[in-house]
């Protein structure tokens, strides 16, 4: 190669800005779909995770407060009353559902109905059910973005690898001056993927946990509200 090609080439090199935006303005258009979706991805994740780690806060929270309100001594009915119609926190959602459940299973003399236990159970579990569903809506976004953005990356990659490669053949010129700033272009797309992917990885396996261990203290609430309601059926019995 001539010298003055040698430092013609250089001082491209030295002009050519290797920012972020100018590499995806650079890139193939392929290569700009590719890290325009995970960027996307990326944010839509992130909106995802603010929304549950607020929610998620605010539950523990709410649950909290409703432990300590139940386990202070009120009457049942009093603390249904209390809740009203429409309980907000899912602790208080559970709890009103057996509570709701055991009033209808009292006949018009007071006598209870058979088959009040199971009922009562199935109507608390049920209400866990749906709320559990609930803590765990959306977190399949995190667990997509998670699973195929490094994919996403690595095929932005390649494609721009093999323009990158055609235009060199192009140049019949294989200098790194050449050559680096086609392969910049293309690693972005990778290292937009993996900066979306970590990130959903780590807070999805988070959040799940987090999830998990909520409807675990419904559960064992609901537990432990049947054994309360069931020692008033044998009380009543008796």
């Amino acid at each position: 190669m001539e010298p003055e090609t040698v430092a013609g080439a250089l001082e491209a090199g030295r002009e050519l800005d290797f920012s972020v935006i100018a590499l995806f303005w650079r890139a193939t258009l392929l290569g700009q779909i590719a890290m325009g979706s995970l960027v996307v991805a990326s944010l839509w994740s992130w909106a995802v995770i603010a929304a549950k780690e607020m929610r998620f806060r605010r539950a523990r929270g709410e649950a909290e407060l409703f432990e300590s309100a139940f386990w202070s001594g009120p009457p049942l009915d009093e603390l249904h009353e209390r809740l009203g119609e429409r309980p907000r926190a899912a602790l208080e959602r559970v709890f009103a559902s057996g509570m709701n459940e055991w009033r209808k299973s009292h006949a018009a003399g007071g006598r209870l109905i058979p088959g009040a236990e199971d009922r009562i159970e199935r109507a608390m579990s049920v209400t866990i059910q749906r709320e559990a569903e609930s803590l765990e809506s959306r977190l399949n976004v995190l667990a997509t973005t998670g699973a195929i953005a490094p994919f996403i990356g690595l095929f932005g990659t390649v494609w721009g690898v093999k323009a990158a490669f055609e235009d060199i053949a192009l140049q019949e010129n294989t200098n790194l001056v050449v050559v680096a700033p086609g392969i910049a272009e293309a690693l972005l797309s990778t290292a937009i993927g993996l900066n979306a992917a970590i990130p959903a990885v780590i807070f999805y396996n988070k959040l799940s946990s987090d999830a998990d261990r909520l409807t675990g203290r419904m559960e064992a609430f609901g537990d432990e509200f049947g054994t309360i309601l069931n020692r008033q059926m044998l009380k009543a019995e008796g």
